[in-house]
């Protein structure tokens, strides 16, 4: 029984973890590699078993917009909905670090949730916990200032990343929440100036502390 498996999915049951060994295949993506492309049709469900992956959504000018990440133990919920249904994704994802991957043939999902009531409950909290999710996104994007954008944008960073310490540019960040370079840039240095983070060389950002 593979090891890894079996601590990013501790709920699953050892018959679907043994189902999981034996039809599904263990892939491996390096750090800036896409796991998933908006307009492909999905032939397996992916399961994240180490690393960190970013989901965007891309617009007709191919500009990304930050949707959330996904971590070891989850599953992207769009791609299980695209998927099942046999749709094009709407959605990309990227290995932000070498990121180690579960892929599961679309013809198990539906039998699975028959036959193994983990897996029926993890499908379920993996669509809840997403929904949650895009609503807390809409919130900060449409009825929060730039500025507590920002705020939550670090903060969100430095949870996943576990670390004080950022590479991250504010054209990067720009991007993510839809802004421009110099809007972020200026509140980059107001939150610099109250001592909340301090600016790095090499596009470095050192949190000092974020609570307003």
């Amino acid at each position: 029984m593979n090891q890894d498996l079996r601590n990013a999915f501790p709920s699953f049951e050892s018959g679907l973890l043994q189902n999981l060994e034996e039809n599904a295949e263990i892939k491996t993506f390096t750090a800036g590699e896409a796991l998933m492309k908006t307009g492909q049709y999905f032939k397996s469900i992916l399961l994240i078993i180490n690393g960190l992956i970013k989901v965007y959504r891309e617009d007709e000018m191919g500009n990304e917009y930050f949707m959330y990440y996904l971590q070891p133990g989850q599953a992207c919920a769009l791609s299980m909905i695209s998927g099942a249904k046999h749709e094009k994704s709407e959605v990309m994802g990227k290995a932000v670090e070498e990121t180690t991957v579960i892929a599961v043939p679309l013809e198990f999902m539906d039998q699975w949730m028959h036959d193994y009531k983990s897996w029926y409950q993890f499908v379920l909290e993996t669509y809840r916990k997403r929904f949650e999710e895009l609503l807390l996104t809409l919130d900060h994007t449409v009825f929060r200032s730039m500025d507590e954008k920002l705020l939550r944008y670090l903060q969100r960073e430095q949870e996943i990343h576990n670390t004080n310490t950022l590479a991250v540019n504010n054209t990067e960040i720009a991007q993510e929440l839809n802004s421009s370079r110099e809007v972020i840039s200026r509140l980059m240095k107001k939150l610099a100036e109250r001592g909340m983070i301090k600016l790095v060389k090499n596009q470095t950002i050192e949190i000092v502390h974020l609570n307003t």
